[in-house]
């Protein structure tokens, strides 16, 4: 999947009535990025590599099996595939906001 195709797929995922407390930008190596920043309704998500309270890199394969589901967060930042960077809070919220 292309990080275009992420993109709208986060885009379409994102919860209406869910906010963060912060922003968050995913790291695609070899891909780019996806900043979402959903503080205030409507939430944005764009491809702007801006800063974020939380940075969470993870290969597009990987992040596209979390996306569907095949891929538990949590297993997947204990096993490595997923790291986090910055406010940890905020990658917890993320389950009620995507």
């Amino acid at each position: 999947m292309s990080l275009e195709s992420l993109t709208d797929t986060i885009r379409s995922m994102l919860k209406g009535d869910a906010t963060l407390d912060g922003t968050v930008k995913f790291v695609l190596p070899d891909e780019g990025v996806i900043f979402l920043d959903a503080t205030s309704m409507p939430g944005t998500v764009s491809n702007d590599d801006r800063d974020a309270d939380c940075t969470i890199t993870i290969e597009a394969e990987d992040f596209e099996a979390l996306l569907s589901g095949e891929l538990d967060g949590t297993m997947a930042f204990m096993t490595g595939k997923l790291k986090v960077a910055g406010n940890m809070g905020i990658a917890m919220q993320l389950q009620s906001v995507i």
